[in-house]
């Protein structure tokens, strides 16, 4: 019996998966997102797990999200209203909130900061 031992360099884990460099994961997350391919395809055409490929762009996704931070950076937002104004304007928020004042564009303001 003649038993040959092949390296192709490609390191395994103790369950035969391979494991990539993180240089070699962000070649080949920058090869699918220019591919077109679906993720099982890519997964596929490229000797990954389809649940490898998955996993890999879940964890650039929440690098991203880590470093851009929360889309909501500030709760509060200063908003100018005149003292006195012939026009009320009233804006009633789904929680039951009303908003009061003569000028649109900064109840409008304040509503959306409120949102977040």
């Amino acid at each position: 019996m003649d038993v040959e031992i092949v390296d192709t360099g490609l390191k395994r884990d103790s369950c035969g998966r391979r494991i990539e460099s993180e240089a070699e994961r962000e070649r080949l997350l920058e090869a699918y997102d220019v591919s077109g391919l679906t993720q099982k395809a890519f997964a596929e055409q490229h000797g990954l797990a389809y649940s490898t490929l998955v996993y890999w762009l879940k964890l650039r996704r929440q690098k991203k999200e880590a470093v851009a931070g929360p889309a909501c950076v500030s709760l509060f937002q200063e908003v100018s209203m005149p003292s006195v104004s012939p026009l009320v304007l009233e804006v009633r928020l789904p929680d039951g909130m009303v908003l009061r004042g003569g000028d649109a564009a900064s109840l409008a303001a304040l509503a959306k900061a409120l949102r977040c």
